[in-house]
């Protein structure tokens, strides 16, 4: 999870407001191929995505989700190209507007939503024994060995969370009270209160890209970006090569503030709280008196920043694309929201494993209580039933490179504008991103 850099810069202003529209993705239709460069993808931004095609009449057709005829050849070949473009395996049609959730839902067997109690306590044994591992590599690897020592650890504490967000969705266990202890102990190395995180995932999975709803990524609105050239240069960095770590603003804002909470929920948050703070008071001595400051560095810092490298990468790569809205709420539909805007991609099997296939994101939107080791059976079916409407990926560098390089400020007929479009001047974070990360897909 992560959120707007320009909130934990300014967090005494208040939200601007910005009035927003239908979203379009053109693609120009014509007998010849769409013509689309991966270097004007970076150059022009978001303007990509309309595939300039030489014809005697072009007509552009906007990629709005009607119930429409099967797509022609042309925009499937657009599509192919303009997913090769981005680092995507595939870029899904859109899906019709008279689809529901509740079609995609009862399009699922019914086992996939079975808790096991084996398999979710085995689920717990992988990710204790594979922490222990890493702390007992740190202790053990040379220095120049510790960043394969920490690249463990902190996938193997995601982990973990992955095992407390199955709890915050009631899909761990049938005994609540049990979920939400194991919750608490899952999050408590991360120093990450639990119920606060829950409350606020809630409104993420119910407002997924919605404008101002949703609490993980969002686009940069141009009135943040204007605001001042120090907040302008804090989120060009935050948004570009500090973005696999911007889910830290995001654990920092939203989860230790009571203001933020309903009255309701002030009370477990405050249980939360309580125990983290007791975990750092007690944990974090201990290990100091035990091996020192750089000890702390190294057994829990480290571990803790590879952990947020992978909470800031699983949640932009699971939402954010060139080609995904973010809509308004009077435009938002939850099925395209959570089907055709919610990315599936894979990791190498090592990560998966580790993290308890956290990536196999399409159908924990679908429906949350499916525990993540059904998380797989799910999409399988997914795929058989609406294959055509899904955004798929392998986790490759261009994929990267296009959300750090082009998905910055929002708009509303583009989706996004890149930040050296808007201001070429400040943007050399961009710039070197743009020399230095590889274009591999």
């Amino acid at each position: 999870m992560a959120c707007r850099l320009a909130d934990s810069m300014v967090l005494f202003m208040g939200p601007h407001q910005r009035p927003t529209g239908s979203q379009k993705i053109g693609c120009f239709s014509s007998p010849g191929l769409c013509q689309l460069k991966w270097e004007s993808l970076l150059v022009k931004g978001v303007k990509h995505k309309r595939c300039s095609i030489p014809s005697r009449g072009t007509r552009f057709i906007q990629a709005v989700a009607v119930p429409v005829a099967p797509p022609s050849e042309d925009s499937a070949d657009c599509r192919k190209q303009i997913a090769e473009s981005y680092g995507f395996r595939q870029i899904g049609e859109p899906l019709p507007e008279n689809v529901t959730m509740k079609d995609v839902i009862d399009s699922l067997p019914k086992k996939v939503f079975e808790i096991d109690d084996v398999k979710a306590w085995k689920s717990v044994l992988i990710s204790v024994s594979s922490y222990a591992l890493g702390l007992l590599m740190i202790s053990k690897a040379p220095w120049y060995l510790l960043p394969l020592a920490w690249a463990w650890t902190g996938t193997a504490v995601t982990g973990l969370f992955v095992i407390g967000h199955d709890c915050a969705h009631k899909s761990f266990s049938k005994n609540k009270l049990l979920e939400d202890i194991v919750g608490t102990l899952a999050f408590l190395p991360l120093i990450y209160p639990y119920e606060p995180w829950r409350f606020k995932h809630d409104k993420h999975h119910a407002k997924t890209n919605m404008l101002r709803g949703d609490t993980a990524w969002h686009p940069v609105w141009k009135e943040e970006f204007d605001t001042s050239p120090f907040l302008r240069k804090a989120i060009i960095y935050g948004y570009g090569p500090f973005r696999p770590w911007m889910s830290i603003a995001h654990w920092l804002i939203w989860h230790f503030d009571l203001s933020k909470f309903r009255p309701n929920e002030v009370k477990r948050v405050k249980i939360s709280l309580a125990c983290v703070f007791a975990f750092m008071a007690i944990g974090w001595p201990l290990i100091i008196l035990k091996t020192g400051i750089a000890g702390w560095i190294k057994y829990w810092l480290m571990p803790w920043l590879g952990y947020h490298f992978w909470m800031s990468t699983f949640t932009m790569v699971h939402h954010t694309a060139p080609h995904i809205p973010f809509k308004s709420p009077n435009e938002w539909n939850a099925a395209q929201a959570q089907l055709n805007g919610t990315v599936h991609c894979d990791y190498p099997k090592w990560i998966e494993i580790l993290c308890h296939n956290i990536n196999v994101h399409i159908p924990h939107h679908i429906s949350p209580r499916i525990p993540s080791y059904n998380l797989k059976a799910a999409h399988k079916s997914i795929q058989q039933n609406w294959g055509k409407y899904l955004n798929e990926a392998s986790w490759n560098w261009r994929l990267m490179k296009t959300i750090m390089t082009v998905c910055h400020i929002y708009d509303k007929e583009q989706n996004y504008v890149a930040f050296d479009q808007l201001a070429p001047e400040d943007s050399q974070p961009i710039t070197f991103l743009k020399s230095v990360m590889p274009d591999h897909a």
